[in-house]
């Protein structure tokens, strides 16, 4: 069989490990200077897309927006796609558990896989969180076991097949740069719940318009979660909520909120989630719960302590890169704060980022890379005027920050921007800031 791989990195690679054997291997690839095995043909450069109906099958990329095949090859192509998670699904022996959402997917898959490895369970945890699918095929899953998959609009958006358990968080608009519109962004996410069975599970965000938008093309039984401002009380007491100190799942209190180890109120949303999804496999077993919430600790570069330094705190949340995500980090840090924003375009808004800017208690802004002028401009048109450019790299950044903070504040890198302009990702951001942390004399 022919086999096209379109797209060699992560998911590629685990591509060519997957169909080499006895296929015939093309990859197409935009980028020229990438190493490939010798054992495959190779397509690259501008024109990689091209004459693709020469292929039995064709593997894509995450990366790789199924419009731009079709453009080049016709609506016909279509039928011969297939990407790495749709045929992890078709192959995976065990139940599988999927989560999306514009914010909260690893943690939420994190809680999830810990409350069932507490159970005594046996879960593989991966998607988008790391180990790419078909990687986990050589896991020897049993029928018995659990998977719990990570899954973003990228993995989504074509998907013909949904998992057993679906569970999709909140949702705002993201990834406008590489989807045609807010529209196609919610399709893709639907395509986790689209194909599900009437004997399966839909868990949606009840409060949030998208997260509900994306759940109800679901034919499964549909549960539902809700976590109220503090100062509200929900209206609606079934399925998983917070009311008070408490969290429930319908009438019966499941733990107390100050179990959820994690900081700040969002975190209390994905640990809703992650108790609705495992509420039935556990057998209802409170115990579990809480036991697997005091023990989770959180995950690298999502509100992560790094130090304290001469009485200054430093967060790390370079994972979060939307305006939306950097709110629920400055919300959750108490007290005065420095904060570190800017970085490459998503086309995004900031207005309300400013808003929470001003009325959080935020002492400073430092300002970086490409979007760090706007989101100033952005603050200085509602008075906010406490803004200082951070510099070009790091270490200059980390150390401005450092000397605008006092004993008790916090330094906070949640920078609403994606990575890209000064960074090669947000890993690679969120080491350099964690090293220049750490070098703080």
């Amino acid at each position: 069989m022919k086999v096209a791989i379109l797209g060699y990195g992560t998911q590629g690679r685990s591509a060519y490990q997957y169909w080499n054997k006895g296929n015939d291997i093309t990859i197409c690839d935009q980028n020229t200077d990438i190493d490939l095995p010798s054992d495959v043909a190779k397509q690259l450069g501008n024109n990689y897309l091209d004459n693709l109906e020469n292929f039995d099958l064709i593997v894509r990329s995450p990366s790789v927006h199924p419009k731009d095949i079709i453009k080049a090859n016709g609506q016909r192509i279509s039928r011969k796609v297939t990407t790495v998670t749709e045929e992890f699904f078709r192959n995976c022996p065990a139940k599988i558990i999927g989560v999306t959402g514009t914010k909260g997917k690893g943690t939420t898959s994190s809680l999830i896989t810990t409350i069932l490895k507490t159970a005594g369970k046996t879960v593989h945890l991966g998607g988008n969180i790391g180990v790419p699918p078909l990687d986990m095929l050589d896991y020897e899953i049993q029928s018995s076991d659990y998977v719990v998959l990570e899954l973003a609009n990228f993995q989504l958006i074509d998907l013909g097949v949904s998992p057993s358990i679906a569970v999709c968080l909140m949702v705002v608009p993201e990834h406008l740069d590489w989807h045609r519109d807010i529209d196609e962004y919610i399709e893709a996410k639907q395509n986790l719940f689209r194909h599900q069975r009437s004997k399966d599970l839909a868990i949606y965000n009840r409060l949030n318009v998208l997260s509900c938008e994306v759940a109800e093309v679901s034919p499964a039984m549909k549960m539902s979660y809700a976590v109220p401002n503090e100062d509200q009380t929900g209206d609606d007491h079934n399925g998983c909520y917070v009311e008070g100190d408490s969290i429930y799942i319908d009438d019966q209190k499941v733990c107390q909120t100050s179990d959820v180890a994690l900081l700040g109120r969002h975190n209390l949303e994905n640990a809703c989630a992650a108790i609705m999804a495992t509420w039935e496999i556990i057998d209802h077993d409170p115990e579990i719960i809480m036991k697997a919430l005091r023990s989770f600790k959180g995950m690298e570069y999502r509100l992560e302590l790094i130090r304290e330094h001469r009485g200054v705190k430093y967060y790390n949340d370079s994972f979060g890169t939307t305006p939306e995500t950097a709110i629920v980090a400055i919300k959750a840090i108490p007290g005065p704060k420095i904060l570190i924003v800017g970085g490459s375009d998503k086309k995004s808004s900031y207005d309300q980022l400013a808003e929470v800017i001003k009325q959080e208690n935020v002492k400073k802004v430092i300002q970086i890379g490409k979007m760090g002028p706007v989101i100033e401009k952005e603050l200085q048109s509602i008075g906010f005027t406490d803004v200082i450019p951070g510099g070009t790299s790091m270490k200059d950044i980390v150390e401005t920050a450092s000397q605008q903070a006092d004993e008790g504040d916090t330094v906070l890198l949640s920078t609403a921007c994606a990575s890209f302009d000064m960074f090669k990702n947000y890993k690679d951001r969120g080491d350099q800031y964690n090293q220049a942390v750490r070098n703080l004399a």
